[in-house]
């Protein structure tokens, strides 16, 4: 599981939630795996071929040594994969964990509106490496995200949660899960996510969905609530907060350092 709250979830109230755990958490295992890793692209692997040509072309004795560039790759190809599968055992937990947290804060959310004004002190502003004269807002503590608006869009989202009467609890329904891509190609694909839901659609009922990069659900299903996004569309909020859902699906896994979560809703 991402962090001790989440095994404590079911023993403890939203509001006595600390953030501080949530983010502190230490996550040895994979923080040792990523300063193994060699970038995903097999673009970095030629190059990091093309380097060592050079230096073995100064050091012809250092190059009777070296493996045959093939096998360097392939080794490269069978480390990622077995990283993918030790991550992806770590996280195993995340769909389940979402829907306990989301449910918590549908069944209670006054309670929740404590924990977003909480989390405000994490925003945090840095330079915006596209306008060096401006500045953008991120939170960041374990993570990084970009903020539209920043704090005015967080006291809103605890203020919608104060006023919000309680809501049943979503089911989770593995037939409305969106399936997840497979390799990097894939995952680079611009319509691959609505292409899914999309076929999907024609066997299931689905209503919303979209995608998530956080690992960590705590933190994940907290900035949705918030949803502090540039088109100020609010459709990760709705969802969660939508009395008229039954259903949840969620879907996720990594593919080398990137996390991937689906999430879809119905009535």
């Amino acid at each position: 599981m991402g962090c001790q709250c989440a095994k404590k979830a079911d023993e403890e109230e939203l509001e006595n939630i600390s953030l501080d755990q949530i983010y502190e958490e230490p996550e040895k295992v994979i923080a040792q795996k990523q300063n193994e890793e060699i970038p995903l692209a097999t673009e970095a692997v030629k190059k990091k071929n093309q380097e060592e040509q050079i230096i073995n072309e100064n050091n012809p004795e250092a190059a009777k040594n070296q493996e045959p560039k093939e096998e360097k790759e392939e080794d490269y190809l069978e480390k990622l994969e077995r990283l993918n599968e030790e991550k992806n055992i770590k996280y195993a937990e995340y769909p389940d964990n979402m829907v306990e947290i989301i449910n918590k804060i549908r069944e209670n959310p006054a309670a929740y509106a404590d924990t977003i004004e909480d989390s405000i002190k994490y925003i945090e502003e840095e330079p915006d490496k596209n306008n060096p004269t401006k500045k953008k807002l991120i939170f960041k503590k374990k993570v990084k995200v970009s903020l539209t608006r920043g704090e005015p869009a967080f006291h809103e989202a605890a203020e919608r949660l104060r006023n919000l009467d309680p809501l049943p609890p979503l089911e989770f329904n593995g037939n409305i899960c969106i399936p997840l891509p497979q390799n990097e190609e894939e995952l680079k694909a611009p319509n691959y996510l609505k292409d899914q839901a999309k076929t999907l659609k024609e066997t299931e009922n689905i209503d919303i969905y979209f995608k998530d990069s956080i690992k960590l659900p705590e933190v994940s299903a907290l900035l949705m609530v918030v949803d502090d996004n540039a088109n100020n569309s609010k459709r990760k909020s709705n969802a969660i907060l939508n009395k008229n859902f039954k259903y949840i699906g969620i879907n996720s896994h990594f593919i080398g350092k990137t996390f991937l979560a689906y999430f879809s809703f119905s009535k």
